[in-house]
């Protein structure tokens, strides 16, 4: 698993050293689209979506393999509207909920083809009959990962209560599809140097609408991300 959500230290400022997430308006203005009324949060982290949506009336479920990042959203005000569940979309209990999202890197982290597939059909099964997933990948061609170096990445941050943290992140390597790059963290306060690897999957256009009409969904459109055009495909899929 990933140490930047799932180490304690590392999750306890994610959330400062990523302040903007205006990402998330965009998810947000969708389910009030659909006019959904429940929400499926894959992936929810640190449950900053989660809890953008319950401050909001809605019925959210969060769920994340990763326990620390989830003890950081249990503790955030407002975070007893929001159901958090510690596991991942493949062993949810019974629901019916209007939508189900994956924000940010979610859908790409999950790069093995196993996983994904599990996870296609766990959300599936979560969702109502007609309710809708949806979720991002960036655009391959344009190469993001070109600027994952410590060069164009590089960035201190005070953050309250913890000290001025320095963050940059390295490419490691480009194969296929798979993309792995490392971030590093060094805390003033005491000197630390933590590391974390990752590894996202960057699938074409073509490839995810094949593998959503598999695992029993129709695509019902694919959006330019507003906030990133040119960048990203935000996909919108209807449970078959």
């Amino acid at each position: 698993m990933n140490e930047e959500f799932e180490d304690p230290r590392l999750a306890a400022v994610y959330d400062p050293l990523d302040p903007d997430r205006s990402d998330l308006d965009v998810y947000a203005a969708i389910a009030a689209e659909l006019g959904a009324r429940s929400v499926l949060d894959v992936g929810c982290g640190t449950g900053t979506f989660a809890l953008m949506l319950a401050a909001r009336g809605l019925e959210v479920t969060g769920v994340d393999p990763a326990a620390a990042s989830l003890a950081v959203a249990r503790a955030k005000p407002g975070a007893g509207r929001v159901r958090w569940i510690h596991g991942d979309a493949r062993a949810l209990p019974p629901m019916a909920v209007d939508l189900a999202t994956m924000t940010a890197n979610v859908a790409q982290a999950i790069a093995e083809p196993d996983d994904w597939a599990a996870t296609l059909d766990g959300a599936r099964r979560a969702l109502r009959p007609g309710g809708r997933l949806v979720f991002e990948t960036r655009v391959p061609a344009r190469r993001a990962w070109l600027a994952w170096n410590r060069a164009e990445s590089y960035r201190v941050t005070d953050v309250e209560g913890v000290g001025r943290v320095e963050q940059w992140f390295d490419l490691l390597d480009v194969s296929g599809p798979l993309v792995t790059f490392r971030g590093t963290w060094v805390f003033a306060a005491d000197g630390a140097v933590l590391t974390s690897e990752s590894t996202l999957r960057f699938r074409e256009r073509e490839e995810v609408e094949q593998d959503l009409d598999a695992h029993g969904y129709v695509v019902e459109e694919v959006r330019d991300a507003p906030d990133r055009p040119g960048r990203e495909y935000v996909f919108l899929a209807r449970v078959r």
